[in-house]
């Protein structure tokens, strides 16, 4: 393998597909990238059998090849060297010859014929959306997800889409977000995946900070799914099992419903949440007819917190326990003011934008 190309091109392709390593694995393979010259192209994969990225960058080969080469050493390398172009070729014994006009080295791979094969995703179903739209969909639900594979469907993000309209929903049984997209181009069919939330948490470093407003493709077949986008693509397996029927614990209606600003809220709970911490984050929200919100916690070891808030309220007096955590991680997302609505003790507590119909948030009250 002998080939050259530009640092920039070099260290970016090396930035995405190194993504895709976990930093836990035991195959020393898995802590490698596939590096390919062919074509007049470089092509790159990593993987840690849960998702792979391939990425390719334009090159002058010579001669063609390919070698694994280990993914924080050559990604760190490449990220402090100066010059513009850079050289590399494979003469023996599976080592990564670099150089540049400031810098020569060498670094030790592992044969390509160890590396993992990295399945095609067959184009059962396509999706188009813009990545901006993408990531935003992403960020207001995954954060809802379960952290741990006591039930393995509810460490995912459910999407399902159905003509021009696309949901990702995410649960942990104790709270639920919903988002709701409308594409650009209508589905060929009906479909519907659990993506793992690693595999979500990727992507959306991928398209926040990479690909602007680009145009995402999503390929969906029984197993696996592809996200497509910028020349970047990131596959991964889908969790296996059918997501909970979470429509019917939404609450149709309430007896209670307020307005206030998202900011307002947020700052008073996290006031109120500094003392609650001895009760499991737990604190009381009591909204009142003449336009108040009082958010409280019982007295601890370390004190107790009062706060109060002007609202817009409609209905019934009421009063609901929380986790304090559970509604800042919602109104970290929210911006201008935001509707929250109120039923009986144990029925979920609804959160969303005023303005808004296209996000639902629930949490699930505590008992008092």
């Amino acid at each position: 393998m002998k080939l050259s190309c530009t640092q920039k091109d070099l260290r970016f392709a090396l930035d995405i597909v190194s993504l895709a390593i976990s930093p836990s694995t035991t195959l020393p393979v898995l802590n490698n990238i596939l590096i390919k010259a062919e074509d007049q192209r470089l092509f790159f994969s990593a993987t840690n059998l849960e998702i792979a990225i391939n990425y390719s960058i334009p090159a002058e080969v010579k001669n063609e090849g390919s070698i694994t080469i280990p993914a924080k050493l050559i990604t760190s390398y490449i990220a402090l060297l100066e010059d513009d172009k850079v050289e590399m070729k494979v003469e023996d014994a599976m080592t990564l010859h670099i150089k540049s006009k400031s810098s020569q080295t060498k670094i030790k791979g592992i044969s390509p014929e160890e590396f993992p094969l990295i399945p095609k995703v067959e184009k059962d179903t396509v999706i188009k959306i813009p990545a901006d739209v993408l990531a935003n969909s992403i960020d207001y639900t995954v954060f809802s997800a379960a952290t741990t594979n006591t039930r393995p469907v509810l460490a995912g993000v459910y999407m399902h889409a159905d003509k021009s309209e696309m949901k990702m929903v995410a649960t942990d049984s104790f709270r639920l977000a919903e988002k709701k997209t409308k594409l650009p181009t209508e589905v060929n069919t009906e479909t519907e995946c659990i993506v793992p939330t690693r595999t979500m948490l990727e992507l959306q470093r991928i398209l926040s900070s990479k690909c602007g407003n680009e145009e995402t493709e999503i390929h969906i077949s029984k197993n696996q799914i592809a996200f497509r986008v910028k020349g970047i693509e990131l596959i991964s397996r889908l969790i296996e099992g059918k997501f909970p029927d979470y429509k019917k614990i939404i609450p149709k209606s309430t007896r209670t419903k307020f307005q206030t600003e998202a900011s307002h809220l947020s700052m008073a709970t996290k006031r109120v949440s500094l003392f609650a911490k001895e009760n499991n984050n737990s604190i009381k929200l009591t909204a009142t007819n003449d336009g108040k919100l009082q958010i409280a916690t019982d007295e601890t070891s370390v004190g107790e917190e009062n706060a109060e808030l002007d609202i817009k309220m409609e209905g019934e007096n009421n009063k609901v326990a929380l986790n304090s955590q559970y509604l800042l991680d919602v109104l970290s997302h929210m911006k201008d003011n935001v509707s929250v609505e109120m039923d009986e003790k144990l029925t979920p507590v609804v959160v969303k934008s005023a303005k808004k119909d296209d996000y639902v948030y629930i949490i699930m009250p505590l008992k008092v």
